[in-house]
Parts: C-alpha cells; structure tokens; sequence
C-alpha cells in the first residue's frame, strides 16, 4: 500500500479485533500472520481481556473481548489529543460515544454520523502501531459508505480531513495536511454495508486465503488483481472480516 501517516494526532494509528472468544481468535491469527501475543491485560471499562499483538517483537494489533451479543470484527483508531474534547466533537458532528475503555491506551468506542464504528484513541501511551507496510502488518483502512459528501463532512470537522478522487481508480484518499492518512470508497450500502475495513499487508493474498481456511475461516472475495496488487477479503471463524493484499510487479 502506499505511504501513509500513522504518527500524527488525527490520523489512524492503531487496529485491533474484538471477538467472542479472544483465546481461539489467538491461536487463529497467530497462526495466519506469524504473531506472537503479549499476556492478557484487563479491558478496564469493558468486561474481558486484552492481547497486544506482536511481529518481530514490534506491536502490530491488539485482540480483545467482543461486548456479549456482539458481533466479532475489526475496528480503526484515530489518534486524538484530547480525547474528552474529542468525543464533544463527535456528537456536535453528528456521530455518537458508546463508551470508552483502557487497553493500552485511553480509547473511545464511537459511531460517525452515518453510525460507522471506529475508536479515538489518547495521544501520548501506547498510542500506535510500530511496524506497519510490512507483510503481516496493517497496511490501510477504508471507509466504504454509501454518502460520500456526508462522510467528507463529519471526518472533516473532527479530523480536518479533506477527501480527493483518485483518477481511474475506484476509490478516494482522505488526506490531513497534505499527506494520506486511509482511503474511502462509495458503495450502495446494502451489498456492502458502511463500514471502515482493515487491510494487512502479506507477501501472497492466495496462500493467505488458503490458509485462513485451513484454519477454519473463509473466503468472501477471492484473490483478485488490482493495478499494483493482488488482494482477498477472508474471515475469520467467528464471523471477523479482513483485507489481505500482497504488492505485484
């Protein structure tokens, strides 16, 4: 994926995975991306507990416990500087808090004005990824939702971010000062609901797919070719969705 900003407040800096079975998510994504997990730390705020993910010893992810009667899934984290101030700026721009938690870090459950799940999360502790762009490691996350002019809107007012097309390409950046902080792309919203999608960077999406398979997930795109990549979409045993593209010649 191309160069992003993941260091600066207002840009995504972290990703992690909330499932009904933290310890079986564990084995299963250890197994797929080569990671190792740190011991359980409590989810003070929310019942569970908490496994920083690491690749090479650098912290790529976390996996925590999913609320009950909550489905299992992947969320971004938008790095905030204050983040009580942050989540007035999310209701007055239309969006919502649903509560707020500490896993290594102060963090903020909220929904955009569309009522699309992402996190703000405290500047200052434990507050990002440390290795990214590399394969097994987070490489971007988009918003797909069906009102763009909506969505430039709400994500413009909190995060001064500005939205710009990419020519020939079926998506758009979002930038903050001038560099690329994720991407967003318009879908129908029915098809594919409005959510923001995670994408890990690995060296092949075939075997990636193939594997996650083996390991009792599933396939809901295919390994497809895109200009520069070759990208699936699989799940995870409990109903966990992620992006996978590997870079091509």
């Amino acid at each position: 994926m191309a160069k992003r900003d993941t260091s600066s407040v207002g840009a995504p800096c972290w990703v992690d995975t909330w499932q009904p079975d933290p310890r079986a998510a564990k084995d299963f994504y250890g197994e797929l991306f080569g990671w190792t997990f740190d011991a359980a730390i409590p989810m003070s705020g929310f019942d569970g507990e908490y496994f920083p993910a690491r690749l090479d010893g650098h912290l790529v992810a976390g996996l925590g416990q999913s609320p009950p009667q909550s489905a299992a899934g992947w969320l971004t984290h938008v790095r905030v500087g204050d983040i009580e101030n942050a989540l007035v700026h999310v209701e007055q721009a239309g969006g919502k808090r649903l509560g707020s938690f500490d896993a290594l870090a102060q963090a903020a459950l909220v929904t955009d004005s569309s009522g699309v799940l992402f996190c703000l999360r405290q500047a200052g502790r434990n507050d990002g990824v440390a290795l990214a762009d590399q394969p097994n490691s987070w490489a971007m996350s988009s918003l797909h939702t069906p009102d763009l002019d909506r969505a430039r809107e709400f994500y413009g007012a909190l995060f001064n971010w500005q939205l710009e097309s990419t020519p020939d390409a079926p998506f758009s950046l979002w930038l903050r000062e001038g560099q690329m902080v994720a991407v967003a792309t318009a879908t129908d919203g029915v098809s594919v609901p409005p959510h923001w999608s995670v994408n890990f960077a690995v060296s092949s999406a075939d075997k990636t797919a193939d594997l996650a398979v083996a390991l009792g997930g599933g396939i809901l795109m295919a390994p497809t070719n895109t200009p520069g990549f070759r990208s699936a979409v699989i799940s995870d045993p409990w109903g966990g969705v992620v992006a996978v593209s590997a870079v091509t010649t």
